[in-house]
């Protein structure tokens, strides 16, 4: 029952990161061109985020299955590689957000000196910071190997607490990795958090009246204390057993122990997008309207494709009074007989619109153009859609 748990857990986390992830990376793309510095941070924790769903999840899952690892001794060494290089990657990302957050807060003279080109170098730095703690162990300070309960890899938990020198690789990665960003984090929060209570609070002497400043200020301190309580929910588990494992009775540690708190550890990859999708406003906007313009449009196409083709409807008309019609109407508009019956019979079915097409238009934008290829049927009329309307949200 265990097992079946665990690996029921592994497919639903991998599945959701998978999905929120690339819906954050998504909803970036779309607001590029209004992108703040600041915001290239939760890009790049999109993209770690990302990159250790796609390199982690598929190999665990399938050595779930069969209870051990399957992919040999290689696979396994990348697999723990990308582990710490991913997961370092997020931390350290999630500790300079939270810096640069409080300089803009607490000091916004520099803040507002923050230019792309400052976000891309923190960037760099990140990735050159992981990249140096996922090599030691290929440079023999540390080792990579099976983890106990047998189906991925990681840090060999019992080298630690056997050699000196893996003893003390686990002990600098505790340090640097765990508590200094934990400290930075909280650190950071806390200040951005006093600071904005002393701003409300001289705010609320002069306006009565809850202003847009103090919506963003409640939008700030709700995204503060998701990202701390994610944080240490995240990584304390794994941080603990690690170091149990470094200094203590490896033997009396149950293998279960060492999955939960890898699979918390992994969990973060699905709350970094949650935080960031529900809690910042600008990407919650461009999501849910995006969302919107999907649905509808899908709506629309399946009433297209499911809807029949109703002929239009005619009447019997006496001979000598459409006559007199058809020549009145000659008459008085100058067109030949016929033309305008013509021209108007079956509106409705005039226009055929592929569904791909549909879709592409709903979500960009664009005007429907007014003629269509003709190789996928679509009732537009019946939708109360007419040519060269503009799908806005």
């Amino acid at each position: 029952v265990g097992t079946a748990s665990i690996l029921f857990r592994k497919n639903l986390q991998g599945f959701c990161s998978l999905l929120g992830n690339s819906t954050l990376l998504y909803v970036s793309y779309k607001k590029k061109r209004y992108l703040k510095p600041a915001e290239f941070f939760i890009i790049n924790l999109a993209v770690s985020d990302l990159g250790l769903t796609l390199s982690l999840y598929p190999l665990a899952i399938i050595s779930s299955f069969s209870h051990r690892w399957l992919f040999g001794r290689v696979f396994c060494i990348m697999y723990a590689f990308c582990g710490v290089l991913f997961g370092i990657c997020s931390l350290t990302t999630l500790t300079l957000l939270s810096l640069v957050c409080f300089v803009k807060v607490c000091y916004p003279l520099y803040g507002n000196r923050f230019t792309a080109t400052h976000g891309r170098l923190l960037l760099v730095c990140a990735w050159a910071y992981a990249l140096v703690f996922a090599c030691s162990p290929l440079a023999h300070w540390g080792e990579y190997g099976p983890e106990p309960y047998g189906t991925a890899c990681c840090i060999d938990w019992r080298l630690s607490n056997q050699r000196s020198s893996a003893r003390s690789y686990m002990v600098v990665l505790f340090a640097l990795c765990y508590l200094l960003p934990c400290v930075l984090i909280v650190a950071s929060y806390t200040r951005i958090l006093l600071t904005l209570h002393a701003s409300r609070r001289t705010m609320e002497q002069h306006i009565s009246a809850p202003t847009h400043l103090s919506n963003i200020h409640t939008i700030i301190i709700k995204l503060s204390v998701a990202v701390c309580i994610g944080f240490f929910a995240a990584w304390s588990p794994y941080a603990v057993v690690s170091m149990w494992a470094a200094f203590g009775q490896i033997k009396s540690i149950p293998p279960l122990a060492f999955a939960m708190p890898a699979m918390f550890a992994k969990s973060s990859t699905i709350y970094n997008p949650i935080v960031y999708l529900l809690l910042r406003p600008n990407f919650r906007r461009v999501m849910w309207r995006d969302l919107g313009l999907l649905q509808r449009a899908c709506f629309r196409c399946c009433l297209c494709s499911t809807i029949p083709q109703r002929p239009c409807r005619s009447k019997t008309v006496p001979l000598q009074s459409l006559r007199r019609r058809l020549h009145k109407s000659h008459s008085v508009h100058g067109e030949l007989p016929g033309s305008r019956a013509k021209g108007s019979m079956c509106e409705r079915c005039e226009h055929k619109v592929p569904v791909s097409e549909f879709i592409k238009t709903s979500l960009s934008g664009r005007k429907i153009p007014r003629f269509w290829p003709s190789q996928t049927l679509s009732r537009c009329k019946d939708l109360d859609l007419q040519p060269n309307q503009t799908l806005q949200s």
